[in-house]
């Protein structure tokens, strides 16, 4: 039996200028979706983000892992040249911690849960182990929080410790370090404090490893702070393989309190052991009789900075005086810590190193900027594009073919486009800088996309020139507020504060910091056109990153509008909401205000994303964020009355998967779009009913989505941006073409490009472009038995092309009507169920 559709493609011919889809697998798709088939594609960019650990194999020049803060675990095999992720069909995408076991190259341990706990860490969900080098893992331990070091036992593949931090947000039992002696089956907790001192590292003596030192941490992140350091942080010492631990104090360790400890013991029979403190008189400490004395040997500020989010260390393996501190810079010590100083490191804002034991020149570095190689002991470095991003916000601006513009941690803005119209894919190359900074939203004028609003942290506000290439900053308040407390300062504004350009005259723009501001005149003058919107708690605003080492820069700022939108059907309906877990309204442009906070938020949850409705003026939904108040449930509201009554929306969502975004479907009324900690998922229902749309996309976290055309343009924490072309299978698939036997979706209007060859530069890490020519998109409900084909008709309804599921051959001549002129063969159509596309080239 032969199933066959039969359509008319219109085309628009255009002479203006791509890789494949990229392939996935179906983890995030169960078997009964029929959007199963669906693909998104991965554009980048391959910069950055945050690479929390990294490790190799001892004496094998050609494999690596990095485990990154949000965006899993990566593996190469080849030297560092090319990177494949290994984990992405995991729960969890923030990781803290890898080892590979020193006897058995097989076994890989992971500990989940990113450590350096900045505002944004991802929690972790326990300890995972590979015992096929990675290609297949088993979750052996199931606990909350961040697990910032995992190390195996020298000759023992199944005996490993965990440093176990736990949560950074509120107290809990799964604190301390812990230990398994039979590969993860099970864990004993052999050392703990109690339930707000976490453990920040553990070691062990490679020459005899009953010996193991670790750091205990007492710390707590908070939506408007942190502190670093309390009475339960200390350095410990077992001598009995782990059964028992000794608090090391006094004998010329600093008086208490300590923070952050980070230890290690160095190479050969001397037993010298290296303690980094974070305390009022901290810094490099070392012993030479194996902890039974100590002596400050550097208190360098550069060792001590930021003490949170580095304080880790690498001995050489092959020299006990080198000892590599990741830092803002790389520092380094070749005389045992006496002298330290800055060394080329690959990258910046660094936070580890490995090295390897048999060839100590070979180096791999994680940090900020990705993961960076040297094979000569540090003198030159290569650093490998990964496409693990870490967005803040997202927008897409209003060019034929769109452009996705966003900020990215420690990269800055970016601006790339969804095709690059050429043959190699979306180059690094082909995203480039829009003003601003790595925070904040990015924004272009819907009527000159050549202008475009970029933010920073402290209120920083940029209007960038495409043109000229000029991004002046036309700020509110010219003032850096870096290390002052908010309460300080005359405005508050957040890490991410919010511009809205308004739907209704472009020349009117809104940045937002405790009031929302109002430009008309390209940010020459701005008017106040709210009173403080929050909550103003002053004891909410005071000096953060106590009691010993201050941080004050922007994240920690509270009291802040975080979320603001303009109805794109009412001139001046605004909706506002704050990081303090307030909501308001006005009809007015911001003459009166009225607070319309849903009853169901939690008091100091954060407002992330207000959507105002495109259609219907009253209708708003709001996203609450309450993880960093050790609350992960999902809270997501929706008001049709301006916000008199709210109704919650979070029925049937994973009760612990908090969420980041909604955004409104721009074709299908009651079409949502949601962006969670795990993923994106979609109602059909005004948010009644939600079902995963996470098709081939990895685990990660989805902090923006836009709807552009007819894709949907994902933003994610850790894995860069994605883009599912045509959304009309998702708009369109109800119940009942789920149960027919078959369905073909009308295709959208193709545009024929002419395409430019590849420009010269590196290709890696290339995002992949839309196929060339017709996308078609049909759904089976069961696997035919016979042939499936697809004719495409012209106007006069005569066949212009036959598509089949069965292969074809390469025709030669012009006369027969299979015939291709570069000799390739047509696609060939897919015959699972679910629903799949075919590309005509045109």
């Amino acid at each position: 039996m032969t199933t066959t559709f039969r359509t008319l493609v219109s085309a628009v011919l255009l002479l203006v200028p791509p890789l494949a889809l990229t392939a996935g697998d179906d983890a995030g798709a169960k078997n009964d979706d029929p959007l199963r088939g669906l693909e998104y594609r991965l554009i980048g960019p391959a910069a950055g983000g945050r690479v929390s650990r990294v490790a190799g194999v001892a004496g094998d020049p050609l494999t690596f892992f990095a485990a990154t803060a949000a965006g899993g675990v990566w593996k190469s095999v080849n030297g560092g040249l090319d990177w494949k992720p290994i984990f992405d069909k995991q729960p969890v995408s923030s990781i803290g911690s890898i080892a590979v076991a020193p006897s058995d190259a097989n076994v890989v341990w992971v500990g989940s849960g990113e450590a350096n706990i900045r505002g944004n860490v991802g929690e972790g969900n326990g300890i995972y182990r590979s015992t096929d080098g990675g290609a297949n893992w088993k979750h052996v331990w199931i606990t909350e929080g961040q697990i910032g070091t995992i190390v195996v036992h020298p000759h023992e593949p199944d005996i490993a410790f965990a440093a176990v931090l736990g949560s950074p947000f509120g107290p809990g039992p799964d604190r301390g370090v812990f230990r398994t002696k039979d590969g993860g089956a099970t864990w004993t907790k052999v050392l703990f404090e109690d339930a707000d001192t976490g453990a920040s590292d553990v070691c062990f003596n490679a020459a005899n490893p009953r010996i193991l030192y670790a750091g205990l941490w007492q710390t707590r992140r908070q939506p408007w702070g942190m502190t670093s350091g309390g009475p339960g942080s200390g350095l410990y010492v077992s001598r009995d393989s782990g059964d028992t631990w000794t608090k090391l104090e006094g004998k010329g360790l600093p008086a208490p309190p300590w923070g952050k400890v980070g230890v290690r013991v160095a190479p050969g029979p001397n037993a010298r052991v290296y303690a980094l403190i974070e305390a009022a008189n901290g810094g490099l400490y070392r012993s030479d009789d194996g902890g039974s004395s100590w002596k400050l040997v550097n208190s360098s500020r550069g060792l001590q900075q930021r003490a949170w989010y580095y304080t880790t260390l690498t001995v050489d393996p092959a020299n006990a005086d080198t000892v590599w501190f990741p830092q803002v810079s790389m520092l380094k010590t070749i005389d045992g810590g006496r002298t330290v100083r800055a060394v080329k490191g690959g990258g910046w804002d660094y936070h580890d190193v490995w090295i390897d034991p048999e060839n100590s020149a070979r180096i791999i570095v994680g940090s900020d900027a990705g993961v960076s190689l040297s094979l000569d002991g540090g003198e030159t470095w290569h650093r490998p594009r990964l496409p693990i991003g870490q967005f803040y916000h997202l927008s897409v601006d209003t060019r034929t073919p769109y452009r996705v513009l966003g900020s990215l941690q420690d990269f800055g803005t970016v601006s790339g486009p969804s095709d690059s119209l050429h043959s190699g894919g979306i180059l690094l190359s082909d995203w480039h800088s829009v003003g601003g900074g790595e925070a904040g939203h990015v924004v272009a004028d819907p009527t000159d996309p050549d202008t475009v609003w970029a933010g920073e942290y402290l209120g920083y506000i940029s209007r960038y020139n495409g043109r000229t290439g000029q991004a002046p900053h036309v700020g509110i308040y010219p003032d850096n507020g870096s290390g002052h407390p908010a309460a300080d300062l005359r405005y508050r504004f957040q890490w991410t504060s919010p511009i809205l350009v308004s739907p209704h005259d472009p020349n009117v723009v809104y940045h937002a910091a405790n009031q929302l501001f109002r430009t008309d005149d390209a940010g020459q003058n701005w008017t106040a056109i709210s009173p403080d919107l929050t909550r103003n708690d002053r004891e909410k605003q005071g000096w953060s990153g106590g009691p010993i080492t201050g941080d004050i820069t922007g994240v920690e700022f509270y009291g802040t509008v975080f979320a603001a939108a303009e109805s794109p059907l009412q001139s001046g309906l605004i909706w506002a909401g704050t990081d303090d877990g307030l909501v308001h309204v006005t009809l007015d442009g911001g003459t009166t205000w009225s607070n319309v906070t849903p009853p169901g938020i939690p008091e100091w949850a954060t407002i992330s994303i207000i959507e105002a409705s495109r259609w219907d003026a009253g209708t708003a939904f709001v996203v609450g964020d309450s993880h960093r108040l050790d609350d992960e449930t999902p809270y997501l509201f929706k008001t049709s009355d301006l916000g008199r009554t709210w109704t919650s929306l979070s029925t049937g969502l994973d009760q612990e998967i908090y969420l980041h975004v909604v955004r409104e479907d721009t074709k299908r009324r009651g079409m949502l779009f949601l962006g969670t900690e795990r993923g994106v998922m979609v109602s059909r229902d005004d948010g009644l009913h939600w079902q995963s749309l996470r098709l081939n996309m990895p685990t990660v976290s989805v902090v923006d989505l836009a709807v552009a055309e007819n894709d949907l343009v994902v933003g994610t924490l850790g894995r860069s941006a994605w883009i599912l072309d045509d959304l009309t299978p998702v708009r369109e698939m109800s119940s009942e073409i789920a149960a027919a036997q078959a369905h073909f979706f009308a295709p959208p209007t193709a545009i024929q490009w002419r395409y430019a060859s590849a420009p010269y530069g590196s290709k890696d890490g290339a995002g992949a472009n839309p196929p060339r020519g017709a996308s078609i998109t049909y759904y089976l409900a069961a696997k035919p038995e016979g042939e499936i084909s697809l004719e495409i008709l012209d106007a006069n309804q005569k066949p212009v092309r036959r598509l089949s599921s069965l292969k074809k051959p390469v025709y030669t001549s012009s006369e027969h009507p299979d015939w291709n002129p570069r000799s390739k063969p047509e696609p060939k159509l897919e015959v699972k169920t679910g629903t799949h596309r075919a590309t005509w080239d045109l």
